[in-house]
């Protein structure tokens, strides 16, 4: 498994023996650059993990709390749009778990108790890129600034329902006894 390189933090399954450890990791301002880069983010300022492994058979539990402080762009104005994520997680890492597994016509099926299991590779969990990858799960989609829409409207832009299809027939009234 070649370690990403933005934030990586391996730990070897070997380390965990019969017990379970806890960690706390948080990533330096290089790596907080380079995931800005790499989730499109205008800044990230603060990348930290509290986490919790637990050795089971076939794998790993691991378990923690990502906090976050990030800038995303607004989608509609281009503004910034500070947030501040405080999200626990669950990943499950399974050893023999075949990440390319597919139907006939090359479609991976998950269920939903499937969609927090990973693979176990090399007997190592990169905490770090774990990490990584739950931040990028829970950034908002379409970040939009406090009074975006009236931002819009200054600047001339039309609503939906005032650009829509039928937007035009809201002018038209029908005579009496027309049809």
């Amino acid at each position: 498994m070649d370690a990403p390189v933005e934030f990586s933090r391996i730990l070897p399954m070997n380390q965990l023996g019969d017990g379970s450890r806890e960690r706390e990791i948080g990533a330096t301002p290089e790596e907080r650059t380079a995931l800005a880069r790499r989730f499109g983010l205008r800044a990230l300022d603060r990348l930290e993990a509290r986490l919790h492994v637990v050795p089971e058979a076939g794998g790993a539990l691991l378990s923690g709390t990502l906090i976050a402080d990030l800038v995303q762009a607004c989608v509609a104005t281009d503004e910034d749009v500070p947030a501040h994520l405080d999200v626990p997680f669950t990943v499950r890492f399974v050893r023999g778990l075949d990440a390319s597994a597919s139907d006939e016509e090359g479609e991976v099926e998950l269920s939903d108790e499937d969609l927090d299991l990973l693979p176990l590779e090399d007997e190592r969990i990169d905490l770090g890129e774990t990490v990584a990858q739950t931040l990028a799960l829970n950034l908002d989609p379409y970040p939009r600034v406090a009074g975006a829409d009236a931002i819009l409207r200054e600047m001339g832009v039309l609503s939906e329902e005032e650009a829509g299809p039928f937007a035009a027939l809201k002018g038209l009234k029908l005579g009496k006894g027309e049809s």
